[in-house]
Formats: structure tokens, sequence, C-alpha cells
């Protein structure tokens, strides 16, 4: 009995010792697979990932709320910060055709003005040459990559270019002010790169 009770003290200690290595084993298995599973998606090379670019501010929102045509880009190219390759040129002709009806309805007289005007045609311009990249079978993922960062550029900038307007009438009412001169406020964003961009890039077809 003595022998039984000896043993059996020393047992459980063991017993409890192998069932914690157990545990413990089986759940860095587990996090090594999370783990692992993550930097895949990190490392994705099909995804493109772009960080979200400027957005209207409310008083401009509020002024394009009735545009339908720049709400249905905007919902879409929400989509472009973080999309596929595959994505990507699979709505690249639905895109493309977004911006031309947001281009063709523009009657905001605010947003008359030819640098809101030459932003909008270059993004269009940008939008079907990634509708081109989808017809062509051996197109690259860095090339894809590119052209979705450029459209995402281009934008945030008119995005920033509509804010800029909308910020002066602002200032504008808030001094309270009987003048003809109106209010200019620099942009916040530096020129972006598309300016210097030749918007008349041909295509690579390496068929």
């Amino acid at each position: 009995m003595a022998l039984l009770s000896f043993t059996m003290k020393y047992i459980y200690p063991f017993l409890l010792i192998i069932l914690l290595l157990g545990f413990s084993c089986n759940r860095d298995k587990k996090m090594a697979e999370v783990s692992e599973k993550s930097d895949s998606l990190k490392l994705d090379a099909n995804r493109i990932e772009n960080r979200i670019g400027e957005t209207l501010i409310p008083e401009a929102k509020e002024a394009l709320a009735g545009w339908k045509e720049y709400q249905d880009v905007d919902e879409l190219l929400l989509n472009y910060y973080s999309i596929t390759t595959l994505e990507a040129l699979s709505s690249a002709k639905e895109l493309s055709g977004l911006v031309k009806l947001m281009k063709d309805s523009l009657s905001v007289e605010k947003l008359q003005k030819p640098n809101i005007i030459a932003r909008i045609n270059v993004l269009h311009n940008e939008t079907l040459r990634l509708a081109d990249m989808a017809t062509i079978p051996s197109i690259s993922k860095e090339e894809v990559k590119e052209e979705v960062s450029n459209i995402v550029s281009i934008y945030s900038a008119i995005n920033s270019k509509i804010n800029t307007i909308y910020q002066a009438e602002t200032l504008q009412n808030a001094l309270e002010v009987d003048t003809e001169v109106p209010v200019e406020i620099q942009e916040k964003t530096t020129p972006p790169p598309y300016e210097n961009m030749q918007r008349n890039r041909l295509l690579k077809n390496k068929q």
C-alpha cells in the first residue's frame, strides 16, 4: 500500500508535465500555422495595396451628394485600394465606363474649371489604359500594379482640388468680406507625379 502511494505521488506530476508539454506543442503549431497564413497574405503577389488617398471634406461631400456619377466612381474606386490583379482587370471596363459618365455629367458650376476637367480627363485615359491591359494575356502583375497606383493617385488629386475649391468658399464666407476677388488656398498635396506622365504611353503587346 505504501509502495502504491509512493508510486502515485510521482506519476501524477509526471503525467501533468506530459499534458502541459503536449498542449504547449499544439498551441505553438497552431500559432505557426496562423502566422504562416498571415505571411502568405502579406506576400501575395496578386494583391495590390494602396494607401487611401484624399477624400472629400464635409462641405464638398454635401455639395456633391446629388452627383450620382461621381458617387458611382467613388464607390468602385474604393475597392482599388486593396484589390487583386485579376479583380482590377475584371472591373477595369466598368470603371472606365463610370469615369466617362462622370466626365460627361459634370454640371457643378464650381467644378467646371480647366484644372478639374484636365484631372478627370487624365483619370479617364488611365482607366481606359487599364481596360486595354485586360485584353493582353501576357500583361505582367507589375504593370497592372503600377497602373492601379496611377489611377488612385489621380483620383486622390481630383478630390484634393475639389476640397481646395470648397475650402476657399468656406473661408470666403467666414471672412464676411464684400469683395469680388475670390480667396485662394494652396493645395495641401504636392504636385502629383502624373502631371509629368506621358499620357499616350503605348502598351507592350507581348503576344
